[in-house]
């Protein structure tokens, strides 16, 4: 019997992927990091580090590449081989909103990176300082409308998820504010507790011991329902702001053309060491909840997330060079 020439194709591409997947890895794989190490992203990492490894029988290394709000990471490993040894580690800015934030960026993750697993999925808190004459978010969200541009709010940076709620506060008031973006969040808090901006929408694990000490007061999540810890504390659309939900979240992606046995193997040993209980309770000490999706899951979700950043970067004009 004589086989055509698709499906003597089709074999080979079989036996070459079931033997890349029997193989890998067979060596460390490079976990590409497009923020500084000490920052939001290299501490999730480090808390899966070990635990990764010890599933895949092989070190996961950190290759911290910051810059541009990850668009250098983002060009590293969009280049790289689509062997299964390099991996992006990253988060909403660089995965769904550069693309459309940047004017020079060339690279459509969509286009360049195959998804393996979301991570996290986070809502972040609206906080002013202790000297705020705002004490609910009713009374900020008034103060805005009444006085839109002199109101300021610091961010991590252009086009991190702290940028996207604000940007998005102000589209929904119809009141633009002055957004002011620092280098991480650690210097925007500083300014924030002088009383140099009026108000944040930042991480629970960034905000935590402020508001826990009295020096922040918050105001609102910025997420779907309330958090568990403070139930007290209202969401920004119970405050005021019908179908309002703006949430940071982390993932892993890798160069498209990555073999598919390879990603899924890949996604399987993340989603294990999500639901590993001492990764769970390192997680929950830093307010992050855990998610561990399929990559078919993560795409449609991903997906979503860069439909809706263009929606948003063209309605508010948020596009910079």
């Amino acid at each position: 019997m004589k086989l055509s020439k698709k499906i003597v194709f089709g074999l080979a591409a079989c036996t070459l992927a079931g033997s890349a997947l029997a193989e890998w890895p067979d060596k460390p794989i490079r976990m590409v990091i497009g923020f500084a190490p000490g920052g939001a992203s290299d501490i999730a990492f480090k808390m899966v580090q070990e635990e990764l490894a010890r599933r895949l029988g092989q070190p996961v290394v950190p290759d911290y590449k910051p810059g541009a709000n990850g668009n250098i990471a983002n060009q590293a490993v969009a280049t790289a081989a689509p062997d299964g040894y390099t991996a992006l580690w990253a988060n909403v800015g660089p995965l769904a909103v550069n693309t459309y934030l940047y004017k020079g960026v060339k690279i459509d993750p969509g286009k360049a990176f195959v998804p393996v697993t979301q991570l996290t999925d986070s809502p972040l808190v609206v906080v002013v300082p202790k000297s705020s004459p705002y004490r609910t978010m009713q009374e900020l969200l008034q103060g805005i409308k009444q006085t839109g541009a002199t109101m300021s709010y610091g961010s991590a940076g252009h086009g991190s998820s702290m940028h996207i709620a604000g940007a998005s506060l102000a589209l929904a008031l119809n009141a633009p504010m002055t957004h002011v973006p620092y280098k991480g969040s650690a210097p925007a808090i500083q300014d924030l507790l002088a009383g140099r901006l009026t108000f944040m929408v930042d991480s629970r694990s960034t905000t935590a011991p402020f508001i826990q000490d009295g020096s922040l007061r918050a105001l609102a999540v910025s997420g779907g329902k309330r958090a568990a810890d403070m139930p007290e504390i209202p969401t920004v659309e119970e405050a005021g702001v019908p179908g309002f939900k703006v949430t940071t979240w982390q993932a892993v992606v890798m160069p498209a053309g990555t073999p598919k046995p390879i990603v899924d193997k890949f996604s399987k040993a993340l989603r294990e060491t999500l639901e590993s209980p001492e990764v769970r309770e390192r997680f929950a000490r830093i307010y992050t909840p855990l998610v561990g999706s399929t990559p078919e899951v993560f795409a449609k979700f991903w997906e979503k997330e860069r439909a809706e950043a263009k929606t948003l970067v063209e309605t508010a004009k948020l596009q910079i060079d």
